[in-house]
């Protein structure tokens, strides 16, 4: 009996991937999705890569797994007129090298970040996330003065974003030596790596501290932190099962009662905050049609889709915004599944026999797609799901050459303006459906710069009426997020924007 249990054992470990093998002192080892993109925290879009990142370097404020603004740098701060912001830096923090992080550090930071084409003749890709940002002053060594350029409500909550980098340092080895040796203020220092595979780091012994309203306060429990590359779902399972790994991202909710029964891992979750939505192209027949439009969102039975699919580890959206998002319009109910409706609609407006149609997306939400395609086929509509890897499939969506994509948008800031701006504004970054409506676009504007919570919540009202009568998406759901850990991994929790923070986990 030892023999077979044994060989079945052995069996098991063959289809587990060969990852390096790591001392248990005090070393831990993260399963990440996909590839880091770059160690550079002014030019990427991506929540591994900033993971892997805030891991290394740390920001004016930083976040709470609840998604609470607090202090990390900066000591405090303060708003003397609606489009000045000064910030008081912390003293004692040390970069990796040993150098003092002072006020020079900070502007250079941003002026990288909001100066056109700052980073060898490029813009850094993070500009989009602080556009009111025209100016960053020094004042002394540990005070700045940040100008913007209409009042922005919600600085502090797109400033966790933003990590601070070393001006000396980068100046003096250039941007390709930065990327080959990055140092940061964080509480981990890079020590090897290659993008594709894994980051490896150690603890940096001189760390501040972070965040004080963060507990415990001081250097990290942890000696080494590695983050592994393991794209595969179940690769990734696998490696946490066999104590290859300690923690993963992204488990799938049809996976989570099975590693429940798994005694050595615990599952933990976190309220998401990621839009999960199809995107019509109001521009190609038949979405140019707002009578389709919501016939194809009286076509989904979200429910089922919630229930079977996700596991019930998600909720559904009634509009736009998050459920649990600033100024949300309580007055919205969802779309109801109704297929009768959905083929008036369409007889309505000349497809009584449906049409021809391709969802496109990438592999994550291939469950999803197919179980709606299926209720598209129920009411007439031809449709099918054609899998793309994102970087090629973006370009083509933003261009307006996809008639129909599921993908998803993150508001870890709770605030429409880090949603609704991008997505719906006319040609904006994220604008997938190619919608364009001129009153939408001034309420977006209005609603970007309204300090007043009263008037903002009128704005943002009006905002969802809009969106939601007009219908350029199918409005779906909100996912939790679901990650899992060893047994023996202390002080760590998921957080809402689905970044793993490290600063104050250990082991056991």
């Amino acid at each position: 009996m030892k023999k077979l249990i044994m060989l079945i054992l052995l069996s098991l470990l063959v289809f587990i991937p060969s990852f390096h093998v790591y001392s248990q002192d005090k070393t831990l080892v993260v399963g990440i999705m996909s590839t880091v993109l770059t160690l550079d925290p002014a030019n990427h879009r991506d929540r591994p890569t900033e993971t892997v990142i805030r891991n290394m370097f740390d920001g004016l404020v930083t976040r709470t797994p609840d998604g609470k603004i607090v202090s990390e740098i900066s000591e405090s701060w303060k708003n003397p007129s609606p489009t000045i912001w000064e910030f008081k830096i912390r003293r004692g923090i040390t970069f990796h090298n040993g150098e003092p992080l002072t006020a020079d550090d900070v502007k250079f930071t941003f002026d990288r970040i909001i100066t056109e084409n700052a980073i060898d003749g490029k813009t850094a890709m993070r500009k989009g996330l602080i556009d009111p940002l025209q100016k960053v002053e020094k004042i002394d060594d540990y005070n700045v003065r940040f100008h913007l350029s209409s009042p922005w409500p919600i600085l502090l909550a797109m400033l966790p974003h933003q990590q601070i980098v070393s001006k000396k340092y980068l100046e003096s080895i250039g941007t390709k030596g930065f990327l080959a040796k990055p140092i940061g203020a964080g509480p981990f220092k890079f020590v090897e790596g290659k993008l594709d595979e894994r980051i490896v780091m150690e603890r940096y012994d001189k760390y501040y501290g972070g965040s004080p309203e963060i507990k415990p306060v001081g250097p990290p429990p942890l000696k080494r932190v590695i983050f592994e590359v393991i794209p595969e779902t179940a690769t990734r399972i696998a490696a946490l099962q066999a104590g290859k790994v300690h923690i993963i991202q992204t488990v799938p909710p049809h996976m989570v009662e099975t590693l429940k029964r798994d005694p050595n891992v615990v599952v933990k979750t976190a309220l998401g905050t990621r839009v999960h939505m199809f995107e019509m192209n109001v521009n190609q027949p038949p979405f140019n049609d707002v009578r389709v439009r919501r016939a194809m969102n009286h076509a989904v039975n979200w429910d089922i889709i919630i229930e079977k699919i996700l596991g019930g580890f998600a909720s559904r959206i009634m509009g736009p915004l998050l459920p649990h998002g600033l100024y949300l319009n309580t007055n919205l109910k969802p779309y109801k599944y109704d297929p009768a409706l959905t083929k008036k609609l369409l007889g309505e407006a000349g497809y009584s026999k449906g049409f021809p149609l391709v969802i496109d997306t990438i592999d994550t939400y291939k469950e999803v797609c197919e179980a709606a395609a299926q209720q598209f086929r129920a009411v007439g509509i031809e449709a099918s799901v054609r899998i793309w890897d994102w970087g090629v499939l973006r370009p083509l969506a933003l261009s307006g050459e996809r008639k129909m994509v599921f993908q998803s948008w993150g508001n870890s800031t709770l605030h429409p303006y880090d949603l609704l701006n991008p997505k719906l504004m006319s040609k904006d970054r994220g604008n997938y459906s190619q919608f364009a409506n001129p009153e939408l676009d001034d309420l977006l504007k209005k609603g970007g710069v309204e300090t007043n919570p009263d008037k903002a919540k009128e704005i943002y009202f009006k905002a969802q009426e809009i969106i939601y009568n007009d219908a350029p998406w199918i409005f779906g759901y909100v996912p939790m997020e679901i990650e899992a850990c060893s047994k023996n991994v202390e002080n760590w929790v998921p957080s809402s924007d689905s970044r793993i923070n490290l600063h104050r986990v250990g082991l056991k």
